[in-house]
């Protein structure tokens, strides 16, 4: 449970995301980082110790509690003075009865499912896709990012709305972070979470583009002696741009220079932290990743679900694969290494044992089967040596 609250204090956000072709992905991020065990605990932290909760920061995520001051502050700033924020303000000043009864049945019955309201709404809500006339779930999550309700629990996958007062620990910090310190402590955060980050980087990580007079903050904190600027190898495409690490980062890589490194094989979900930014992905390590799910089935390049392969300090390739529960079975449909990559005898067995040990982690009991649009060293075999 401590490696488990270590890894969450660095990273401060795992990104949430109900797919589940092999696991889902706050798991997978946990599994690489702790190995596959820990993940039990998580629930835990969550439902019973309210040592995290879930909140929208980097898109729907599950965040430290210890953080809440800095939630607050953007809850307290919801809806944004922007067209979209507008627009939201616009449509709950037009339902009153709506939010009414919903913070009126919670605190009556609550926690309840989205089910467990009525639609008492006179104007409907119009999105641009599939929101369009939830109203009931638009209402909950509009009052969730103004921070008056929170995620109690889960039901089997579906969410479990209660009063914000009952579901934070009684000594929960509710005080607001006002700015720049907000600004600072997040951005703080998020150095020692990535490594090393250029300001856009900054903006994109933990309270995604939140980070208003960042510019001016960082060169606050580097005055300080909180950060430092780095020269970064696989950043020169953007040399006009300053990259920074945080201080507390520092002894970590000098033991990294001296040698104390022990290379690893992962297969990284698509929302992992160290790769959820594209752009900074592309600009470290030359790899272009998409995350196709999203693209019509005739236009992907690769396959519906990917897994970017980590080996040592490289991202080398990506893997396609589907756990078909019925038989057992982890289903490769395809694995793509870069073009400048060999698939030596090495590489292979790194990459076979780890999707090996991702099917077990995945419950496919059976093993592992092996498509044709994989290497010549995999093809047509089954749970490869």
């Amino acid at each position: 449970m401590d490696n488990l609250r270590t890894v969450l204090r660095s990273l401060r956000c795992l990104q949430f995301d109900p797919v589940n072709v092999v696991a889902q992905s706050h798991l997978l991020v946990l599994r690489n980082r702790l190995g596959p065990h820990h993940g039990i605990y998580l629930d835990q932290l969550l439902w019973q110790e309210r040592w995290l909760f879930e909140y929208w920061a980097q898109g729907a995520s599950i965040v430290l509690t210890q953080d809440y001051p800095i939630h607050k502050a953007v809850m307290d700033r919801f809806p944004p003075a922007n067209v979209p924020g507008q627009r939201i303000a616009a449509w709950m000043s037009a339902n009153p009865r709506l939010r009414q009864h919903v913070l009126r049945r919670l605190q009556e019955a609550g926690p309840l499912p989205t089910s467990g309201f009525d639609d008492c709404s006179v104007v409907p809500w119009q999105g641009s896709g599939w929101t369009t006339g939830r109203n009931v779930e638009r209402m909950l999550e509009f009052l969730w990012f103004g921070g008056e309700v929170m995620i109690a629990g889960r039901q089997e996958g579906r969410r479990l709305w209660d009063l914000t007062e009952r579901c934070l620990p009684a000594d929960a910090d509710r005080a607001t972070c006002e700015l720049p310190e907000l600004v600072a402590r997040a951005a703080e955060h998020s150095l020692r979470a990535l490594g090393v980050a250029r300001e856009a980087d900054l903006h994109e990580y933990f309270i995604r583009n939140r980070y208003r007079g960042l510019r001016s903050i960082l060169a606050a904190l580097e005055r300080a002696g909180r950060v430092v600027s780095v020269r970064v190898a696989g950043g020169e495409s953007c040399s006009s741009e300053r990259w920074y690490m945080h201080v507390d980062a520092l002894p970590q890589l000098e033991v990294i220079l001296a040698g104390d490194w022990h290379p690893r094989t992962v297969l990284l979900s698509p929302f992992d932290n160290l790769i959820s930014n594209r752009d900074r992905t592309e600009r470290l390590w030359r790899f272009a990743f998409r995350n196709e799910m999203y693209v019509p089935k005739h236009k992907r390049q690769y396959g519906y679900y990917l897994l970017p392969i980590l080996h040592g300090d490289r991202l080398v390739g990506r893997v396609s694969p589907r756990c078909d529960r019925n038989r057992g079975v982890l289903v490769v449909e395809g694995l793509y290494l870069e073009p400048d990559v060999r698939p030596t005898q090495a590489l292979r067995r790194a990459v076979t044992a780890e999707i090996a040990a991702l099917a077990t982690f995945a419950g496919a009991t059976t093993g592992v089967e092996y498509g044709d649009t994989v290497p010549e060293p995999w093809r047509g075999q089954r749970n490869p040596e």
